[in-house]
């Protein structure tokens, strides 16, 4: 039996997309330039210029931050590892937090009716401002690290839960239905089949977290929280830019290093 021969002149076409589909594509990408077109004087970006006009305010503010003051560098650094530890804390309670719900959330380990009400309880944890939870906890348990700890582990929960269960739902299900072929139960084929598939990829997402957080926890010394942000709130208001420019140097140090650990311990799970 002969076969006929390949004709390598023949360029294969590229798979081609309905007319649906194309219409649907032009509808929405449409959609987004409309409104960033309509946005523009909403936003002010005309004023945009006015970033290159002379302002000698803006000039003395500049010149103040290139000269910064390190005479405090031991309080920035005693909170700025304050703040680390706020965000370490946050993220390794969200994740614990976070494991229950994303299987919870999984389409393809869950009925339904655990999915819905789960997946509405992490839209409520995403959506509220970490500022906003973190005041209710400074009402209710006073200033300090704790409230900020307490705000970035509920959000960081329902941000984690919602990664954790679309890793769930992407998994081969080859592992899962052979552990499920030996009579295990529905506990064991999670344990089994689920978690050695998604963990390495949960521990890149919670690690990522953990480098926004530290950000993040920043911002809710703003608010009485705890960490460095309650030194830079202070120095602002007292219009020390010197000193501010320390603390933001400072934070910047910090968050890169930080980056580069996550990084590497990234790399080394992957």
């Amino acid at each position: 039996m002969t076969t006929a021969p390949l004709d390598l002149n023949v360029i294969p076409k590229a798979p081609s997309k309905p007319l649906g589909a194309i219409l649907l594509d032009l509808l929405i990408w449409g959609g987004v330039a409309v409104v960033l077109v309509y946005s523009i004087k909403a936003v002010n970006l005309g004023d945009i210029t006015k970033l290159f006009e002379r302002n000698e305010h803006t000039q003395d503010f500049i010149a103040e931050l290139l000269r910064p003051d390190f005479a405090d560098w031991k309080i920035y650094v005693a909170k700025m590892w304050e703040t680390v530890q706020i965000a370490l804390w946050g993220t390794f309670l969200a994740i614990f937090a976070a494991i229950p719900l994303g299987l919870a959330a999984a389409r393809n380990i869950a009925p339904i009716w655990v999915v819905t009400p789960v997946r509405w309880v992490m839209n409520l944890l995403r959506s509220i401002p970490d500022l906003v939870i973190g005041l209710l906890f400074v009402v209710a348990v006073g200033l300090g690290p704790l409230p900020g700890v307490l705000a970035i582990a509920l959000n960081t929960a329902g941000v984690l839960a919602k990664l954790f269960s679309e890793a769930v739902e992407s998994i081969d299900k080859g592992p899962v239905e052979g552990v499920r072929a030996t009579g295990a139960s529905p506990l064991h084929e999670i344990f089994w089949g689920v978690i050695p598939q998604v963990a390495p990829l949960w521990t890149s997402f919670a690690l990522y977290r953990f480098e926004s957080n530290s950000r993040s926890a920043t911002v809710l010394g703003l608010i009485g929280a705890g960490g460095i942000g309650q030194v830079l709130f202070d120095r602002m208001n007292a219009f020390d830019f010197r000193s501010v420019s320390a603390v933001v140097l400072i934070i910047i140090v910090a968050v890169t290093l930080i980056d580069m650990l996550s990084q590497t311990m990234r790399k080394r799970l992957l």
